[in-house]
């Protein structure tokens, strides 16, 4: 008998039906508007993009033009690339142009749909950008869909790593711009430490759609972007703390797999307290809960956390010196990613390293907050139901399932769980060896990179053949999953998240020919195109004989979207193919969610070695206890993103007044309005209005004007007189501060001093920022704790970074005051001594320049850019920093300061 929601279902359709159907009309017109398209010139296709842009500034809405846009781009695509795009295509087009995310399944073709609404969005003149979750992938996607947008008369940009800021900068005037989710984040946050509106990249936030949008605003989504700059060097402390660790008994701390924490008990305190007594940490007769001891704590618990959370081949890798971090999703590595708070130094002390300098957050930004920014947002991945919630609460995004163009074939079995992961193992190479032994490509996904070497070691045990894709073989990713569709291949992945290239079966046709291309460079393209077609249609239809991709995984992970991206590279396009997962008592999931209780269930039912439980319902509590892990990771995302909504209002307050305050030709009536709110301030202050005469502060009233305002003025006279009250006062320190200014004008001229307010006035507000940035850091590690007293920690955060954000602002007005009121024109003796100061520094420049360059050439037979300047491009001007090309981050800066270009030209502020 049907349930009642399965019945209504069926009369009604599923939301997700009536939105299909509710694109269908559309679809309908472009199709009916592509004869007319199709007999179009080259040079009407553009002209067509022109009549649009027309037709929009006359007010006409891209929702009105998307049936013509989409056609149009549909042919372009076509005549570009050879590909016609389905209807299914054309609906994921619409649905990202409604702002909603498009799950598509892998293969369906979603580089193509981003083209439409890309199309379609940038013909309003504002930008578009295309985010994906690499630098190979926004070059490859860039690279290929520019040639459809060129065809219809659109110009593409990318942003990736190390490209330098004119080369950004033409990339994000382009109409569509490529770029990854980082880049797009650091230039925001760039852009909001400049001086200049000019030299501004992001000049709007219209549209971004969002490639596999699920890894970027979900799994990335608690991980903030942050700009830092050195700190104080403690890497004795790091080392000194890190000795101690093993020393540890399990007595000493307590252990929370489900919530990663780590957390020493009360013996592992007074442990702690009587080691670091004895090592001279702690001074005699402090105790580790003294505030002088706060520093010391902080350290020791990052180091337990750097040794008992951090496992290194599965968190990290140690590659070239360095601890390099491994995206737990993809597999990937992430390098010039560094855990905050002095956790990457635990692990760099952990590992024997090199301790790099912490860091002071000079900007931060969640990849929540910044996507949020834009008008509009949309998304595609082929995995995105399962978060359709937080979807909706966090960026007000539906998720939409668009249908396959072919229904899929592939067989998901359930899943087998052994007691033991030896057994679990030993099954799987059986299952491997069958399935190489008919020619059927496996493709064995695994969690970690130890274990994928681990399986590795056991296949080449028993002599099979294998490719290895983890972050260690990143570079020969697009080849390895290439391949992994071949006759009998065998690949093994640490997660499939985001790889963007598709496993065809039988390999992949144009990496094939390339191949062939690149082994005889004398041969006719077109007949070697053609024969290895022949070869490939033939591979393919063994590999189909064989039951195509066979997926298997080693393990579930804890979110059930990752486990759907793994099933969804077996079946791509109608192909068959067969998922399995293959499972035991030992993994991290099963351990953390009770298995023990099972584990004596199946030992009284008498459960042989080797022999697996194999049915739906432990499929069903799996899926509920990730549903449990996903509920609960979405929680403590929403909770980061409360506090830090609190912050990003702010945030937006100070970078909108720093763009004002940039765009303005003249700031002086904005500082002179801070400098008679100072003088407001000081004669309330000492002068208050209830107060008499006789109890006014006049002598630190007079002392303030000197410090702050830089004047002189007889103001313990002005009190005496007969009938002068507060407002006279302030009045008259008004008008004295102001005739004092116009003087400076006089002697710096009216020009320079404009220039030197503007730039204190943006310096100052960056400098108070950073120190902002920092107290609510530390308010935000130590808010919890209000908790104990039955106070919500998110009121009293608001509140007090609330009145924190007061005192920033009264601290800029009076240090801007303070800093213009001291500054005066150099004498001519003072200017001397500066030039010969700068000569000195560049003669020392130039020598270190010669030795480093001597020293790089000897070694390397090259240059290193980051060793110095050496020779002069030709057309290099000392004064215009156009000529210098691309300096190294750490090169002399080419103006002869004598300072490194990061410090000097090259500077973010």
């Amino acid at each position: 008998m049907l349930g009642i929601g399965t019945l209504a279902k069926k009369v009604f359709g599923t939301p997700n039906d009536r939105k299909i159907k509710a694109t269908q009309p559309l679809v309908a017109k472009i199709n009916a508007l592509a004869p007319e398209y199709e007999v179009l010139s080259d040079a009407d296709l553009i002209a067509r993009t022109e009549s649009f842009r027309e037709r929009y500034k006359a007010g006409e809405s891209l929702d009105a033009l998307l049936p013509e846009a989409f056609a149009n781009c549909r042919e372009g695509a076509k005549r570009a690339l050879g590909l016609h795009a389905y209807d299914v295509q054309l609906m994921g087009g619409i649905f990202l142009h409604q702002g909603n995310i498009a799950e598509m399944k892998t293969g369906e073709g979603k580089t193509l749909v981003a083209t439409f609404p890309a199309y379609l969005n940038a013909i309003a003149g504002r930008g578009v950008h295309v985010v994906t979750v690499n630098d190979y992938l926004a070059k490859r996607d860039a690279e290929w869909m520019s040639k459809v947008y060129a065809q219809l008369g659109m110009t593409t940009g990318v942003i990736i790593h190390d490209m330098d800021e004119n080369a950004r900068k033409t990339a994000y005037r382009a109409d569509i711009t490529y770029g990854t989710n980082n880049e797009y984040g650091f230039d925001y946050l760039r852009d909001n430490m400049k001086s200049s509106l000019d030299d501004v990249l992001q000049q709007d936030h219209f549209f971004a759609i969002v490639d596999e949008v699920d890894s970027i605003l979900i799994d990335e989504a608690r991980t903030p972007l942050i700009i830092s700059g050195p700190s104080q060097d403690r890497s004795d402390l790091y080392l000194a703390i890190d000795k101690l660790i093993p020393d540890l008994t399990d007595d000493h701390y307590e252990m929370e797999e489900k919530s990663r924490s780590v957390s020493f008990t009360e013996d592992g305190n007074e442990f702690l307290e009587q080691q670091l007594l004895a090592r001279g940490i702690l001074e005699a007769g402090q105790s580790l809960y003294d505030p002088e001891s706060t520093t010391v704590v902080h350290h020791v618990n990052q180091s337990l956390r750097a040794h008992k959370l951090f496992q290194k081949d599965k968190d990290y890798i140690v590659r070239a010196g360095q601890v390099v971090l491994i995206d737990e999703f993809t597999g990937r590595m992430m390098p010039g990613r560094r855990l905050s708070e002095g956790l990457h130094q635990a692990i760099e002390a952990k590992e024997g390293l090199q301790i790099q300098p912490e860091n002071v957050t000079l900007a931060s930004v969640t990849f929540q907050n910044f996507f949020r920014l834009y008008d509009k947002l949309s998304g595609m991945t082929g995995t995105a139901a399962t978060e359709a919630e937080e979807f909706h609460e966090i960026y007000k995004l539906g998720v939409v399932e668009v249908p396959t163009n072919r229904p899929i074939a592939r067989v998901d079995e359930d899943d087998q769980v052994f007691r033991t992961q030896g057994e679990k193992y030993a099954a799987m190479i059986e299952e491997i060896k069958k399935a190489h032994e008919k020619g059927q490509p496996v493709l064995v996904g695994t969690t970690s990179i130890e274990k994928s070497e681990m399986l590795s070691q056991m296949l080449t045990a028993q002599g099979l053949q294998h490719n290895v894709l983890n972050a260690r073989q990143h570079e020969q990713e697009a080849q390895i999953v290439a391949d992994a569709g071949r006759l009998g291949a065998i690949t093994i992945a640490t997660n499939m998240a985001g790889r963007g290239t598709d496993i065809q079966l039988g390999g992949n046709i144009d990496l094939k020919v390339m191949e062939a291309l690149a082994a005889d460079p004398e041969a006719d393209p077109e007949a070697l195109r053609a024969a290895e077609e022949a070869k490939h249609a033939d591979e393919k239809a063994k590999v189909l004989e064989a039951g195509g991709l066979y997926v298997m995984a080693s393990e579930r992970h804890e979110s059930r979207r990752i486990d759907n991206q793994l099933r969804g590279r077996s079946g791509r396009q109608g192909d068959p193919g067969r998922t399995s997962f293959y499972l035991s008592l030992e993994d991290d999931l099963m351990r953390i969610f009770g298995s023990e209780r099972l584990d004596k269930v199946l030992k009284t039912l008498g459960m042989q070695e080797g022999e697996a439980i194999v049915h739906p319902w432990v499929n069903k509590s799996l899926e509920r206890a990730q549903a449990k892990v996903e509920g609960r990771n979405f929680d403590m995302r929403k909770n980061v993103l409360k506090f830090d909504d609190v912050m990003n209002d702010q945030r937006k307050a100070i970078f909108a007044q720093r763009r004002e305050v940039m765009g303005a030709g003249d700031v002086s009536e904005i500082v002179a309005d801070m400098r008679h709110q100072v003088i407001d301030d000081l004669v309330e202050r000492y002068m208050p209005a209830n107060a008499y005469a006789d109890q006014w502060e006049t002598e630190a009233l007079y002392a303030q004007c000197i410090e702050m305002l830089g004047l002189d003025e007889p103001v313990m006279e002005w009190a005496a007189e007969e009938g002068v009250d507060d407002e006279e006062i302030r009045e008259r320190l008004i008008k004295a501060s102001d005739e004092f200014m116009a003087k400076k004008a006089v002697a710096f001229g009216p020009e320079n001093l404009r220039n030197i307010e503007k730039q204190i006035l943006l310096q100052t507000i960056d400098e108070n920022w950073r120190e902002h940035l920092l107290t609510l850091e530390h308010l935000r590690s130590v808010i919890g704790f209000r908790g104990y007293a039955q106070r919500d920690p998110l009121n009293e955060y608001k509140n007090e970074a609330f009145h924190l954000f007061e005192a920033l602002l009264d601290g800029l007005r009076e240090k801007v005051t303070k800093t213009l009121a001291q500054i005066r024109p150099l004498t001519e003796e003072e200017q001397q001594q500066m030039l010969a100061q700068i000569a000195q520094q560049r003669a020392a420049m130039q020598q270190q320049a010669e030795a480093a360059a001597d020293r790089t050439a000897h070694e390397l037979g090259t240059v290193d850019e980051d060793a110095g300047p050496g020779t002069p491009a030709p057309g290099f001007v000392e004064d215009d920093p156009s000529t210098w090309g691309n300096p190294g981050r750490n090169s002399p800066c080419p103006c002869g300061s004598g300072k490194k270009f990061k410090h000097c030209h090259g500077r973010l502020a």
